[in-house]
């Protein structure tokens, strides 16, 4: 009997997946596929890949009506799910979103019908395994946690801690080879060893090499700019709940009044947040974490409020410590924050706010203890000798050093047991070995790079159309790549078996 896999398919990436896999393992190919309007006719309409059956995820989800509360709350008994722990999490809905104000039937009439597509969905083919991205979207990770609660298996595509490394893993916070960690015969790696490792892996050089590849094309963004007002009927602002309010002209609205805030606040910037301060001071780290994201979002749903855990901070810190937190350099993707946010966390006591080109290292060099939401500070403040907080799980997290809070009224006395801590290089090196047998070679950032030039006007703009020539030559041109990358899921999906077999 042939094995079924179930894609999530969001973009061309999870399809050229589909594709390899299916010249390369006798298996059966189904997609519930996430798209706009344009790249939908060719999802609908290729023989590339042959799906066994596909669903369209907005197709699913109807006008908004009242929403059957019995069904959803026998929804969250019946798998354990928290709806509204997602839902007023979902940057669509709340907070971060220009476009349309949700109410709260209207969520709730969205999640009832995603809910019910994705039982129906996963009643009808009882996949051997779901193929996917760390979800991004909470509907995403809706039907992520329901395959988890029903006991499926799933592989999950994602970068890990370290750069230029990907990560296949039924769960994107544990270590799916995760054994005895003191068992681990490590391989007498000290604390430079590890700095050396974690500069070659380094994730903010790789972001910035990616950028730099994608580069800012103004013929590309015109061009983008051009298509979208005049050759777009824009149907997916009625019709995905991702798009509503959308309206051509509140795009572009938008986008000018984005250009201004980022000059605006880039002015505040500069003269307001600190390009020196003592290093040589005991001082507690927090790397503030771009916003929106999805692992602060998703990650740690109740710590979201950074202006709040620095306030909590404050109120921990032992006198003779301050608290320096420092921009996040990403936060320019989302025009930054508010100057108000700013002025806000700048006002508080004890608190030194540093600009967001003021050196990670230095600060990572010279701190006592390093404090973040869920990015990977954490890991890199223990290849640098320190102790970290995370207020969220992390692959990371079963370091020693590396502590995770859940009540944040046990802050003051964790931070002091973290400034007596001495961390332990042999651990370090424990993880890293861990870590190596959990990841491969392959720069996922890369390759979706090379999706946006090909496929999205240099990622400019998402709504575009798809054909199968175009479709055939990134298939062809990275084909390597792509191959590869079916290969490492395939290993998986033969290790997922072996582990099936057992637990028989």
């Amino acid at each position: 009997m042939k094995d079924k896999l179930l894609l999530w398919i969001e973009g061309p990436l999870h399809f050229c997946l589909a594709y390899y896999l299916q010249k390369m393992y006798d298996c059966e190919i189904y997609a519930i596929i996430d798209v706009t309007s344009k790249p939908k006719k060719f999802y609908a309409n290729q023989d590339l890949v042959k799906f066994k059956k596909i669903w369209f995820f907005h197709d699913h989800i109807n006008k908004i009506h009242t929403p059957d509360v019995g069904y959803l709350s026998s929804f969250e008994k019946k798998y354990d799910i928290n709806i509204w722990k997602l839902a007023v999490n979902e940057r669509l809905f709340y907070n971060f979103y220009n476009f349309h104000k949700f109410s709260s039937d209207e969520i709730l009439s969205i999640d009832e019908d995603a809910c019910k597509l994705f039982e129906n969905v996963l009643n009808e083919v009882q996949p051997d395994c779901l193929l996917t991205y760390t979800p991004n979207f909470h509907h995403l990770e809706l039907f992520y946690q329901l395959v988890k609660a029903k006991g499926l298996k799933k592989l999950i595509l994602s970068n890990p801690v370290v750069g230029y490394k990907s990560r296949i893993s039924e769960d994107r916070e544990i270590l799916d080879s995760i054994e005895n960690f003191n068992a681990i015969e490590n391989s007498n790696r000290g604390f430079k060893d590890a700095r050396d490792y974690r500069d070659k892996h380094d994730v903010a050089k790789q972001i910035k090499i990616s950028l730099e590849n994608e580069g800012y094309s103004k013929s590309k963004l015109i061009k983008a700019m051009f298509e979208f007002i005049f050759f777009s009927d824009n149907n997916h602002e009625k019709t995905h709940y991702t798009y509503f309010g959308r309206t051509k002209l509140a795009v572009l609205t938008d986008y000018l009044t984005k250009i201004i805030k980022i000059k605006v606040r880039e002015r505040f910037m500069q003269k307001n947040l600190l390009r020196d301060v003592d290093l040589k001071k005991p001082f507690v780290y927090f790397p503030l974490g771009a916003e929106p994201e999805s692992n602060i979002l998703l990650g740690a749903p109740f710590f979201t409020n950074q202006i709040e855990i620095v306030r909590c901070l404050v109120k921990s810190l032992p006198v003779g410590y301050e608290l320096y937190v420092k921009e996040n350099p990403g936060q320019v993707d989302r025009e930054w924050r508010s100057i108000s946010e700013y002025k806000e966390i700048a006002d508080i006591p004890n608190v030194k706010f540093l600009h967001s080109s003021f050196s990670n290292k230095k600060l990572l060099e010279n701190s006592s203890v390093v404090v973040t939401l869920a990015g990977s500070s954490g890991f890199e403040a223990t290849c640098y000798e320190k102790p970290s907080i995370v207020f969220s799980d992390a692959i990371y997290t079963l370091l020693p050093s590396v502590h995770r809070i859940k009540e944040i009224e046990k802050l003051p006395e964790l931070i002091r047991t973290c400034i007596s801590e001495k961390v332990d290089p042999a651990d370090l090196d424990k993880f890293l070995i861990l870590l190596e047998r959990n990841t491969f070679d392959f720069d996922l950032r890369e390759i979706n790079t090379k999706i946006k030039k090909h496929f999205l006007h240099g990622g400019y703009l998402v709504d575009t159309e798809i054909t199968e020539s175009q479709m055939k030559e990134f298939l062809e041109n990275n084909k390597s790549m792509l191959e590869k990358l079916s290969l490492e899921h395939m290993k998986k999906i033969n290790e997922l078996k072996v582990v099936k077999t057992n637990e028989k």
